[in-house]
């Protein structure tokens, strides 16, 4: 395959009820009136010249390249500025156009380095064309005044700005603004001293979150991917998907060379991607050079006991000890002694033999996946209420909200792209509600304020959904008509929420969020024309986080947000399978599209296909599993691609489970934390190497496609096909696109899918069936999967996480732009240049009394464990909250979190501990200073381990 060059429109298109005809160059074309003229020039095939124009930004008319000439007009409009009339005729090549191109273009040259290295890369559009219309020599020299003595900033790791070939077109600057929304870039100065600046300051220190798109839109080589720089110039592209949030961006891969020597020269955003339209965030864009890491493991290792060292074997060796381990086990101990743990950082196709490898292999139902930790009240809550595990939008539909209400999600660190997105709708006249105990940047940030902040107490969400649905229906505020004809359940629901109790006055104590605000905001939301809910895991990872799900989803019931685009309830899923992995059957309970395993008639798809019964009880989650492990009954686990030793809760808990089990089998990228306590580790494929699909947080099924060959000599579906096999169940398929085949043909809501159409296609949104052959965007349309909508009473119930004397304080934990989930794939990129540790945010009141600064290490204590942290004194969180991330596992955050979790599903109570603070002993400090980050699985989380054992005892 060779570079794809996407075609640039010049401008943006425009959307009109009206066509018209205009005639350029001879050619006639028919456009959407409003339409550029440059770019009906290019859809009549024509290029016109241009330079700051791009089709992802509105029009600037600066540079003077693209001038024509209009009969009947005086002078040489800009083509960019120009909208089209009917009628009208155009002339892009007449001898003054020339001229004055020419002309232009010299004075550019008069100020570029005649040895530009992109020029000499073919990186630099301006060089092209000046070739393109003629003109490659300054005739009055460049011995006068100009920029080319001035110093390039290098402090960002993955690009350069070198002002001497800036031409300050500005395509940057309005980048960051329009596409990205930060607003990090300006011009300083005018005239000739004009120039590019990041605040005043360098990349790396300035509001710059390295998305990329400057560098994206830079027209010369001014900024540039110091990989073009190292590497040189790619020689071919591949569509493929990012592997880090549920966003799901889709990227063009430009690399070098063939087979084993295939080097990744840069990711750029497909213009044509669904879920990013374009854009990309620091993550995606840069940081995928972990695949490449020192630290991968390429080979299998196994040993006997985990107090040994790793010995390096074959493939046969390795899943021979697999297999005979796993069955020696079930001779001992039962069919249901061994379980298996799918990924949501692996592919559709990966993920659903391993669910088929317990099942039909290993005989049983124990089988379970991240999801668990994160979205499982999700799937719980919008099952209930709507009949589908899953949100009802795709992103593009933000763009026609008219409220957003964001709950327990934090979209810019976490969901950077389609934050953006968020942001650009609010800049146009949309508004948004925050509900969130932190103050996140979507509150406030250039160009952007909330409507309301409410700043709910952790642990109260489900009083504070029932105080915003008590305003709404107690005032009238609720769509009858829409109740009456599309739900049932109502007058209960209506009897069950007007009562006082709920009321945003009774409600305040609990919630923290003054009353007076709850109903302005309540009001705001009901009375939007498009009202739509985005949430994330601030929802989920409660002890009522599947009440709150259901809330949510009354919510949008009552004010008839549902079933239309601009509306809805979405969750902002974490990582970028976590969709996928729940629909291919992954939860013990549920078989592929969400069809519990007691149902025979779907129990009889999979069995004459698969061959083997299939059991009609539900297996053990992951909770389940590992105290069946500490009590004897569970002996034997496969982990695909999870570090549930750094991940889960309660880390003592996890390891004295882990501790116990006769095999344990992780196969992953690095010897991650679950590592220390595996006797055989398989080695895993990076996103670059894979071949498959991921589904996002909107349903999108996106094709994943390989940019090198396998590192590691074989795919992750042929490995545990090849497990299955060597322990008596043949499994084995030509490609992951047998595999596609196969969810098609047992899976009603993916019957359509093939990697033909998605290859044809680009993307598809599930369900893709007869009656939606091309994919759902929106879901519930007329009537809800389920029917009729079900109005679920939810009674709060506070967690029994409290604070308490010797544990005052609560803590709430998140994720940061930089870093992605446990950090074993950005911790091993230069992203660690923006958040090299976890950090512990203080409100000053609380720090003041502790006598703790900003720079402290402090420890954090709950009741099942203590870990060390640097501290930072902020009013983000209110009195009596502090908050961290959990990137790094020398930190080990869920050292110190519970096992308490949501009634429902067992999702952990993250977002809930009570803790306490303290400035740390001399001893700790010395010891947490001292302490190297972890290469997973060192000497130093050994000795954590030891240390918290200690303690514990």
């Amino acid at each position: 395959m060779t570079i794809i060059i996407e075609p640039d429109f010049g401008t943006p298109a425009v959307e009109s009820a009206t066509d018209i005809t205009v005639t350029i160059d001879d050619r006639e074309v028919t456009v959407p009136a409003g339409t550029s003229v440059i770019r009906a020039a290019k859809q009549a095939g024509i290029d016109i010249p241009k330079l700051c124009a791009t089709d992802n930004l509105a029009a600037f008319g600066s540079c003077r390249m693209c001038l024509v000439e209009v009969e009947g007009a005086k002078g040489t409009p800009a083509s960019c500025t120009t909208p089209c009339a009917d009628g009208m005729v155009v002339r892009t090549d007449t001898e003054q156009v020339r001229e004055l191109r020419r002309g232009v273009m010299e004075l550019y040259l008069s100020d570029h380095p005649q040895d530009c290295p992109g020029c000499a890369r073919g990186n630099c559009e301006m060089q092209a064309l000046a070739v393109t219309i003629g003109m490659a020599e300054v005739r009055y020299g460049r011995e006068g005044r100009n920029h080319l003595a001035e110093q390039a900033d290098s402090s960002n790791p993955y690009f350069a700005y070198d002002p001497t070939a800036c031409i300050v077109c500005s395509r940057c600057v309005r980048a960051c603004g329009e596409v990205q929304g930060t607003f990090a870039l300006t011009v300083s100065g005018r005239g000739f001293d004009s120039r590019i600046t990041p605040g005043g300051t360098d990349f790396v220190g300035s509001e710059c979150v390295s998305c990329g798109a400057c560098v994206q839109a830079c027209p010369t080589d001014s900024l540039t991917e110091k990989s073009l720089i190292d590497l040189g110039v790619p020689s071919r592209t591949v569509i493929t998907t990012c592997a880090y949030c549920g966003v799901g961006c889709s990227f063009k891969a430009e690399v070098t060379g063939e087979g084993d020597g295939t080097r990744v020269v840069r990711m750029l955003p497909w213009k044509d991607g669904g879920a990013n339209a374009g854009h990309s965030c620091v993550k995606g864009r840069f940081a995928y050079g972990y695949a490449a890491h020192a630290d991968r493991q390429l080979r299998p290792m196994i040993r006997e006991s985990i107090d040994e060292e790793w010995v390096p074997c074959s493939w046969d060796e390795a899943i021979a000890r697999v297999a005979q381990g796993f069955r020696a086990i079930q001779e001992a101990h039962g069919v249901g002694s061994i379980g298996g743990i799918s990924s949501s950082r692996c592919t559709n196709e990966e993920v659903f033999v391993v669910q088929k490898m317990v099942r039909a292999a290993f005989g049983n139902n124990n089988v379970d996946t991240c999801a668990r930790v994160c979205h499982s009240p999700t799937g719980y809550g919008l099952n209930q209420t709507f009949g589908t595990s899953a949100g009802t939008q795709d992103f593009a539909s933000v763009e026609a909200a008219d409220v957003m209400l964001l709950i327990g999600a934090n979209p810019t660190d976490a969901h950077p792209v389609f934050a953006s997105r968020m942001k650009k709708r609010l800049r146009a006249g949309a508004q948004i509600i925050v509900a969130d105990p932190r103050r996140i940047d979507l509150v406030r940030s250039p160009h952007i304020e909330a409507a309301y902040h409410l700043p709910v107490h952790p642990g109260t969400n489900v009083a504070f959904v029932n105080a915003m649905a008590h305003v709404i229906v107690t005032e009238g505020l609720h769509d009858t008509a829409f109740l009456q004809e599309r739900c049932e359940d109502v007058d209960s629901y209506l009897e069950f929420i007007a009562q006082p109790e709920h009321s945003p006055e009774a409600t305040e104590s609990e919630t923290g969020i003054p009353a007076d605000q709850l109903r302005a905001a309540a009001r705001l939301y009901a009375g939007a024309p498009n009202g739509a809910i985005y949430y994330g895991l601030g929802v989920t990872e409660h002890s009522q986080g599947s009440t709150m799900v259901m809330g949510m989803a009354n919510l949008a019931m009552i004010t008839g947000n549902i079933g239309r685009v601009g509306v809805g309830v979405n969750p902002l899923r974490g990582q970028n399978n976590v969709q996928g992995s729940c629909d291919m059957g992954s939860f013990p309970h549920e078989l592929p599209g969400y069809r519990h395993v007691s149902r025979p008639e779907v129990r009889e798809i999979f069995e004459a296909r698969w061959g083997v019964p299939i059991q009609p009880t539900p297996g053990l989650r992951i909770p389940n599993m590992f105290d069946s492990a500490i009590g004897g009954s569970f002996r034997g686990l496969y982990v695909q691609g999870e570090d549930i030793a750094q991940s889960d809760p309660n880390t003592q808990h996890v390891e004295a489970a882990l501790r116990a089990m006769d095999l344990v089998v992780v196969q992953d990228l690095f010897l991650n934390e679950t590592a220390r306590f595996a006797h055989v580790f398989l080695p895993g494929t990076s996103f670059l190497e894979k071949d498959g699909t991921f589904t996002n947080a909107e349903r999108r099924l996106n094709r994943v496609r390989p940019v090198m060959p396998s590192l590691v000599g074989r795919e992750e579906w042929e490995v545990v096909c090849d497990i299955a096999t060597a322990m008596g169940y043949p499994m084995a398929y030509d490609s992951p696109a047998q595999i596609m085949d196969e969810i098609a043909a047992t899976t009603p809501t993916f019957a359509g899918v093939s990697f033909a159409r998605l290859d044809d296609e680009g993307s598809m949104q599930w369900p893709v069936t007869d009656a939606a052959p091309h994919g759902t965007p929106t879901m519930h349309i007329g009537q809800f999967v389920r029917g009729k909508g079900k109005l679920v009473t939810t009674v709060y119930v506070p967690t029994t996480e409290q604070a308490n004397r010797r544990f005052p304080l609560i803590l709430t934990t998140g994720r940061i732009l930089s870093q992605y989930n446990v950090g074993a794939q950005t911790r091993r990129t230069p992203n660690s240049t923006w958040h090299p540790e976890d950090i512990l945010e203080v409100h000053p009141a609380d720090a003041q009394v502790r006598g703790i600064e900003t720079g402290d290490v402090v420890e954090l204590s709950s009741r099942v464990g203590t870990t060390s942290l640097t501290a930072l004194v902020s009013d983000r969180m209110p009195p009596g909250v502090v908050y961290t991330t959990f990137h790094h596992p020398v930190t080990g955050a869920n050292v110190v979190t519970t096992e308490n979790s949501d009634w429902a599903t067992n999702c952990p109570e993250y977002k809930v501990t009570a803790v306490q603070v303290t400035v740390a002993t001399e001893a700790t400090r010395a010891a947490y200073e001292s302490e190297p980050e972890a290469s997973d699985a060192s000497a130093a989380s050994e000795a954590r381990e030891s240390e918290r054992v200690g303690a514990a005892t």
